[in-house]
């Protein structure tokens, strides 16, 4: 699948920006500190994921995430909004094939386990099993930037928007990754675009208050 024109031209900036963060000599990457380089590094333990226990949804995929996202954005409080975040991420992982759906459970008990070696192999296998099943490539990019895999994250991330544009999971954690390769506004960018899908993101509207003063500097 091609990719859109943004996504593509965005994507290619992303991923030089990571080639030029992981090609760093070891011995600069050595003398870097253990503690956060900013109050913002690692804002999250990983990018946003779908509830322990999905709700049951329609069928109807399409209709029912036009429908869901315009009730997310209204919203009257948080439990409401979670109510339609569950669902919402209930259509992404949901997939007609067996297989994959027992593939994705392996992998999350894996992924739990901390066995990300395992995990990845699971998710190799959905991907390439079902190459436009969102959640496959989404999972496997967040094992990817657990494991400081910023590469092979932003990659997969490109592939989840590339089929999912809305997937406000994937965008935060474009805005992380970007966040740690040092791209400000590019973090901002990615995180502006995942609260304007879902203005209920834990800790992002704060992460966008505060990159947009270090950006854009202090109204006046």
């Amino acid at each position: 699948m091609a990719f859109a024109p943004r996504h593509f031209r965005f994507g290619l900036c992303a991923l030089a920006l990571a080639a030029l963060a992981l090609s760093a000599p070891e011995s600069a990457r050595a003398q870097a500190p253990d503690g956060p380089k900013h109050p913002l590094e690692k804002p999250l333990a990983q990018p946003p994921a779908p509830p322990e226990k999905l709700p049951r949804v329609p069928t109807d995929r399409t209709k029912g995430l036009d429908f869901l996202f315009g009730a997310l954005k209204a919203a009257p409080d948080e439990a409401s909004a979670k109510h339609v975040e569950g669902r919402i991420w209930a259509l992404w992982s949901q997939t007609t094939s067996d297989t994959t759906a027992l593939l994705m459970a392996r992998s999350k008990v894996a992924m739990d386990a901390k066995q990300f070696d395992v995990a990845l192999k699971l998710l190799d296998a959905v991907v390439k099993l079902k190459p436009d099943y969102v959640e496959g490539w989404n999972r496997r990019a967040t094992i990817y930037y657990l494991q400081n895999d910023y590469m092979h994250s932003l990659e997969d991330i490109e592939q989840v928007l590339a089929r999912e544009p809305r997937h406000f999971g994937a965008l935060a954690g474009l805005g992380m990754i970007m966040q740690e390769l040092g791209d400000d506004k590019r973090a901002l960018d990615a995180f502006r675009r995942a609260l304007a899908l879902n203005p209920h993101l834990d800790k992002v509207p704060d992460l966008v208050k505060t990159l947009s003063e270090k950006v854009e500097g202090r109204d006046i």
